[in-house]
């Protein structure tokens, strides 16, 4: 097998003008002196699929290029080898995805190919947590699913949804997320949930709630992924002008001002109820969940290229 400890395993998730973009990263890694290989994916459900063949054929060093979803699928991959082998291997990231926020997180931006890996062939290292959400399926078999930014439950993992049917209609990412804002009106705005959070229990309407390893999309501003904890956002249900305000706050950085919003920070989050609401993990929607499940942190468990 051709010794593979220095080389770069890149994977490729396309988005736009795709032999344009690809020929301009692969222009840059060269520019760079980078030695590597790289793979593109055909679909969401290729990006585990590479991730393992590059994992078993000896990368140290995987490279992701695209947003949250394809960064989950890595680290769910990740997760799925055996510590001491997976302790040897470090994750980077190029944003190229609909949602980049744990790589705007640390900085990297999106288009910015010549800093993003300068950064990387540095290979400044962090041990960084991963949450993880564990439930059971409609066969009732116990599943569990990592995160390295956040799970949405109820009216934002909704939005998300809303966002990414009307961005494969539209093109447009600015005029899918305002076409959703605008269909959001018409959904269900509450949810009846029932949550344990530290010492508290939580049985009420719940319009949203944000657990975040990471910053949430702006829902967990205060989180960092490295902590050992999980930070939540518990959001009460409002009228229809403090949704709107909250939404200007969520964009403006001040979230956690809101009144309607209750933050906690903790180590478990148990679900116990929260019928209908939909469910999002990293910005992609698992559906509706059956019967209770939890949220957990598990510190220190994957290495991260981050910048220097």
């Amino acid at each position: 097998m051709e010794n593979n400890q220095s080389k770069w395993g890149v994977l490729y998730c396309p988005k736009g003008n795709v032999a344009k973009q690809r020929e301009k990263i692969q222009h840059v890694l060269d520019e760079k002196g980078v030695d590597y290989d790289f793979v593109q994916s055909e679909s969401t459900d290729s990006v585990e699929r590479l991730t393992t063949m590059l994992i078993n054929n000896g990368y140290k060093t995987i490279v992701v290029v695209g947003g949250d979803s394809a960064l989950n699928d890595a680290v769910n991959c990740l997760m799925r080898v055996e510590e001491k082998a997976r302790q040897e291997i470090a994750l980077g990231v190029i944003p190229n995805g609909a949602l980049n926020d744990f790589a705007r997180y640390w900085n990297f931006k999106e288009g910015n190919l010549e800093q993003t890996i300068g950064w990387l062939k540095a290979r400044r290292v962090r041990k960084i947590d991963l949450g993880c959400i564990h439930y059971h399926d409609k066969q009732n078999e116990a599943q569990h699913r990592y995160f390295l930014n956040c799970v949405n439950v109820g009216l934002i993992a909704d939005v998300m949804n809303l966002r990414r049917q009307t961005h494969s209609l539209l093109g447009s990412r600015t005029l899918s997320f305002i076409v959703s804002l605008f269909l959001m009106i018409f959904h269900r705005m509450d949810y009846k949930m029932r949550l344990r959070i530290n010492s508290d229990v939580i049985d009420r309407k719940v319009m949203t709630m944000c657990v975040g390893n990471g910053p949430g999309y702006g829902q967990t501003p205060s989180a960092v992924p490295y902590s050992g904890l999980l930070d939540v956002s518990v959001v009460y249900n409002a009228e229809m002008t403090q949704v709107f305000a909250g939404l200007w706050l969520l964009i403006t950085g001040r979230f956690l001002n809101h009144r309607s919003v209750h933050p906690y920070r903790t180590r478990e989050v148990v679900v116990e109820e929260a019928k209908h609401a939909l469910v999002g993990v990293d910005g992609r929607l698992i559906g509706h969940l059956e019967g209770a499940y939890r949220l957990t942190v598990e510190p220190e468990v994957i290495n991260f290229l981050i910048p220097e």
